[in-house]
């Protein structure tokens, strides 16, 4: 499996980086009550610590914003996956139970604040990279079966032309989502060297360990960033 970080992607923004963290051998059909607790234990916490918070104004949703901005993406109108997270969380909605993987990747997310993706690889040609839009791309909508378009020079999470994320981290589509069936799992951080590296880092490692000790699944480790543009995972 190949991930892969388009050279543009760093001239736009220079310190962006991606900890990957892919698990294959997962048997996700099964209720896992840790990850049940961990989920709705980190809920609670992030309403706890968003009482009377502003979240556009938080520092680890703002830095993202400050990118989208540098995208040209508003971020108001284009939402980054952890701002809707946590916005949804302080007006006291919760999350939803999606199923054991999903939720495991959204509990380590809110406790971390980072926005975590998760994409099924058997749905994809082996590969999967950050790049730029093309004019032969496809995107459908998570939960929808129709298409819809997707703008020129827009930054997407992509295998071939299928489309999995628009605007970056805004968007995940209903190809490659995650389901009791599915058994390898590619799980992108998204952060920047110069802000949050260290809680990349971190979130990598705990969700590496609790695949394992879950799922006695085999998880491989990856980094991207702008010295190192290319990930490659062999499953052993």
């Amino acid at each position: 499996m190949e991930f892969r970080v388009e050279d543009r992607i760093f001239e736009a923004l220079p310190t962006v980086c991606f900890a990957v963290v892919y698990a294959f051998g997962l048997d996700n059909s099964r209720v896992h009550e840790t990850i049940n607790r961990m989920l709705e234990e980190n809920i609670l916490q992030c309403q706890q610590s968003l009482e009377q918070v502003n979240v556009k104004e938080s520092p680890y949703v703002a830095c993202y914003r400050d990118a989208f901005r540098q995208l040209n993406m508003n971020p108001n109108k284009f939402m980054c996956s952890i701002e809707a997270l946590l916005s949804r969380i302080a007006k006291g909605k919760g999350i939803p139970s999606i199923n054991s993987a999903v939720d495991l990747g959204n509990a380590v997310s809110l406790k971390y604040k980072l926005p975590i993706g998760a994409h099924d690889i058997n749905t994809t040609n082996g590969e999967i990279s950050v790049r730029y839009s093309r004019a032969q791309d496809t995107f459908i909508p998570f939960g929808s079966p129709e298409h819809e378009p997707v703008d020129e020079n827009e930054i997407v999470y992509a295998s071939g032309n299928s489309v999995r994320t628009r605007k970056w981290i805004w968007r995940q589509s209903e190809e490659g989502k995650i389901t009791e069936e599915t058994k390898t799992i590619f799980f992108p951080i998204d952060g920047f060297t110069d802000v949050n590296k260290e809680a990349m880092l971190s979130a990598q490692r705990e969700l590496a360990d609790l695949l394992k000790q879950e799922f006695d699944c085999t998880v491989k480790l990856g980094w991207v960033d702008a010295e190192h543009r290319i990930c490659e995972i062999v499953e052993e």
